[in-house]
């Protein structure tokens, strides 16, 4: 109860800027009808309850089962079935994983059935548990990270060249959709039990980060190859069918998507479930205490899972879209740009894998880094990517890989400029960013202001803000590495 308590105070502090910023933009400059407010306001109080009942069930269950899976593949000592236990469970996860499911459905919504929502997310998966593959043999073969992300980035940009800005822009969002509230932890977990193994200790650090950064690559890699096969005519969607607010009943729709989200999220729990409790019944593999515990987080996590995406779904999705038309249509660009900033900076803070991934840093480090430092360097990637994503928008002429070219490359050099385990952790962090309240509040935020803006396309302009979101705080966090290394050989020099 302590445990659940703790996670209820931090999330409240998480969440409490985002109603306070729509709050703001209401007196200001958004007509949002009374219904859809108090949608909004249940639907933060469902997502403060269910993200602490989420990230308690992390802490007790998902991320020791994942510990679990991770040695016990390891210790398994073949190799075949090391990699096919872990593209099995990494497809079965990436299929069932709920933020996935949305893009795909507004992709299908927007492209006008061009890219249908069943294919989008089979292809993804695919990428999703081979790239999966690929961070394991890292891990076991010990490869730096920076190599295997300098190789896969080099085939991206090839890629790129050769299929249209609606494909980049999809790619790249799809890379974020995978990297889920449920996603991430169990990736994070099997990679620091498998890099425990290790004898050296720096190189288990080392090793602890970089997975998740890798597997996000494989639904860039999947879409763009499927870039290449499809050359579809798109009819893209108007603005009357992209934004769509209910009016009329307030808690009808909560209860209506509650049942949805339990089945989603037991879909999603479903694949490690069966994975923890086929190794941990074995004989000696697990005291039934452990299991016990086990499920009972994963109890937690159904439930805070569940609830998080029924108030995301429900009470944020319309009112994101409602600031990005109402900011769009403003002639003065100066709102849309705060608000886009403001958002980014805050929005971060109520994404469930963050709060996973900088408490692993934490713990891992030896609280050598900070979780607010990481914080704080994530925040003002994702202010930045949104900001970045909202000047596509209004200014006709920039592309998104007038953004991702630049970026990359920034962030590739830096690769071998930051302390190495801060590469790793760079990685991670772009992919935890993109989390559930990017794939669905800015999302909107972004569909909605596209649809408003004139001369912008609501697919290829709309789209492409998730990839944002998964590149800059790649650059802050290692630029954060940079400053921690340049601090340490100050503090040497003093010292000596």
């Amino acid at each position: 109860m302590t445990l659940l308590v703790d996670k209820f105070k931090e999330v409240l502090l998480s969440v409490f800027p985002i109603v306070i910023l729509v709050l703001l933009a209401k007196v200001l400059f958004v007509p949002i009808s009374i219904d859809a407010m108090l949608r909004f306001l249940l639907g933060a109080i469902i997502i403060i309850i269910g993200l602490a009942f989420f990230l308690a069930g992390v802490e007790i269950g998902v991320a020791p089962i994942g510990h679990f899976l991770g040695e016990k593949l390891i210790r398994s000592g073949k190799l075949v079935i090391l990699l096919a236990s872990s593209i099995a469970l990494a497809f079965f996860i990436s299929v069932a994983e709920p933020d996935l499911r949305i893009l795909a459905s507004q992709v299908d919504l927007v492209s006008g059935g061009a890219i249908p929502k069943f294919l989008l997310v089979i292809v993804v998966s695919l990428g999703f548990a081979t790239l999966m593959s690929v961070g394991m043999i890292r891990i076991i073969r010990n490869i730096p990270v920076y190599i295997v992300m300098l190789v896969i980035y080099g085939v991206i940009l090839i890629l790129s060249f050769f299929v249209s800005p609606e494909f980049l822009s999809v790619a790249f969002d799809a890379s974020g959709a995978t990297t889920g509230a449920l996603s991430v932890p169990v990736i994070l977990a099997i990679s620091i039990g498998a890099s425990k193994l290790k004898k050296n200790t720096k190189a288990s650090e080392k090793d602890s980060f970089g997975l998740v950064g890798i597997i996000s690559t494989g639904p860039i890699l999947a879409v763009l190859m499927l870039g290449l096969l499809l050359r579809p005519n798109f009819s893209v969607a108007g603005p009357d069918e992209i934004i769509q607010t209910s009016n009329g009943s307030i808690v009808g729709p909560f209860l209506s998507s509650f049942r949805t989200s339990l089945i989603e999220t037991g879909v999603s729990l479903l694949p490690i479930v069966i994975f923890f409790l086929f190794f941990a019944l074995r004989k000696g593999a697990m005291m039934k205490r452990d299991i016990n515990r086990a499920l009972k987080g994963l109890g937690y996590a159904f439930i805070g899972l569940s609830l998080f995406l029924c108030g995301v779904h429900t009470g944020f999705l319309d009112v994101g879209r409602l600031i990005g038309l109402h900011a769009g249509q403003i002639p003065n660009r100066a709102p849309i740009i705060v608000t886009a900033f403001v958002l980014g900076l805050i929005t971060v803070l109520a994404e469930p894998a963050v709060h996973v991934l900088t408490a692993d840093i934490e713990r891992v480090t030896g609280g050598y880094v900070k979780k607010k430092a990481v914080m704080v360097s994530l925040s003002l990637g994702v202010a930045l990517a949104i900001t970045f994503s909202v000047l596509r928008i209004i200014i006709p002429a920039l592309q998104l890989w007038h953004f991702l070219l630049p970026g990359y490359v920034i962030a590739l050099a830096l690769t071998f400029i930051s302390p190495k385990i801060f590469v790793g952790m760079a990685f991670d962090a772009g992919g935890v960013a993109s989390g559930p309240m990017t794939a669905t509040f800015i999302l909107a935020f972004t569909s909605g202001a596209a649809s408003a803006v004139e001369g912008a396309n609501a697919l290829s302009d709309g789209f492409g803000m998730i990839a944002m979101v998964a590149m800059m705080p790649i650059i802050t966090i290692q630029i954060l590495g940079t400053l921690f290394k340049i601090k340490s050989r100050k503090n040497k020099g003093v010292s000596t």
